[in-house]
């Protein structure tokens, strides 16, 4: 069994069972929402925890990147950073390069990791990193909070973490099939992981936003109209895709729309705002795409329609079955 607990596992072993409550909670673990939004005085905080598991060689750029992402993508300012490091036993190599990158992302980002633990295992054959990120902000956007009537948005492109991915972890397969060039360039899209001014530029004009991780794309945009109980009509000629996504996606036989997503933003904007947010975006040299419009849902059960295809369950990441 790999990939994401089910909804229907989430509310019955999880969300059941969080302890007292807190009145200072503002947002708790719920389908799809990547963060809990906490009051603290004036202050609300945004937290975010994500592992990265089976991506290899840029395992510390990823961790940092992914977290403060969707700390960005609920409308805060990331912060903070603490992290676990579980290293297989031969791993104190594999701790220096992770811990540089760590370091690289972290400076880039202007976030400061505070704590964390390091320990070895015989148990893995590559490391495993979980990343709290914890950030700031006076807006918080749930996840939740698509309403019928918005346009959906995306930033940048889809699959771009997966991309990168692909060329790095599996460059071997990948040699002879696809030109260096392409590769070079897809492992340099490692660089256009962090959606932070995306987020920043859209978080005073949006009713949802979400980061797509594992799963990519379509796994976002399920987890986003679920959570909120609408429908999401998308095409999927709207989604744009890198040429670099497309030829690395066709020679290893995965779908662009299903690989981790990182790098894009999906965001749902009323129709009204529709221009301001656009020009807003392009003024900070952020492409952007509307891909389709929220309509009310038939009976509250949240669902994608992506031309002809319903989708209304979790999306399985397409990169699973090559790292098996």
């Amino acid at each position: 069994m790999v990939g994401k607990v089910s909804a229907t596992d989430l509310e019955r072993l999880v969300f059941t069972r969080l302890g007292s409550a807190d009145p200072a909670v503002i947002q708790g673990p719920e389908y799809g929402e990547d963060t809990a939004a906490i009051q603290v005085g004036e202050e609300t905080l945004v937290v975010n925890s994500d592992p990265i598991s089976l991506a290899v060689d840029r395992v510390g750029t990823l961790g940092v990147m992914v977290a403060c992402n969707d700390v960005a993508a609920s409308g805060g300012t990331p912060r903070w950073l603490t992290n676990v490091c579980i290293l297989p036993e031969d791993g104190e190599r594999t701790l220096d390069r992770i811990t540089h990158q760590i370091d690289e992302a972290a400076t880039e980002l202007g976030v400061q990791v505070v704590g964390g633990h390091a320990e070895y295992s015989a148990e893995l054959s590559r490391p495993l990193l979980s990343m709290t990120c914890i950030g700031t902000t006076d807006r918080y956007v749930p996840t939740s909070g698509a309403a019928p009537g918005d346009l959906i948005l995306l930033t940048g492109e889809a699959g771009i973490e997966g991309t990168a991915i692909l060329a790095s972890d599996f460059h071997e397969e990948l040699d002879g099939q696809v030109e260096e060039r392409v590769l070079s360039n897809a492992t340099d899209l490692f660089e256009k992981i962090s959606i932070l001014d995306a987020a920043s530029v859209l978080t005073s004009h949006a009713t949802a936003m979400h980061d797509p991780t594992e799963g990519g794309v379509l796994a976002g945009l399920v987890e986003l109209a679920v959570s909120s109980s609408v429908e999401f009509a998308v095409e999927r000629g709207a989604i744009p895709v890198r040429p670099e996504t497309k030829t690395l996606c066709a020679a290893m036989e995965v779908d662009p729309l299903r690989i981790f997503g990182s790098g894009a933003l999906l965001a749902t904007i009323p129709e009204a705002e529709r221009e301001a947010a656009l020009a807003a975006l392009a003024d900070n040299g952020i492409p952007a795409t509307v891909i389709g419009r929220v309509n009310a849902a038939p009976d509250d059960d949240g669902r994608v329609l992506l031309d002809e295809e319903t989708l209304a369950s979790p999306v399985e990441d397409d990169l699973y079955d090559l790292w098996e």
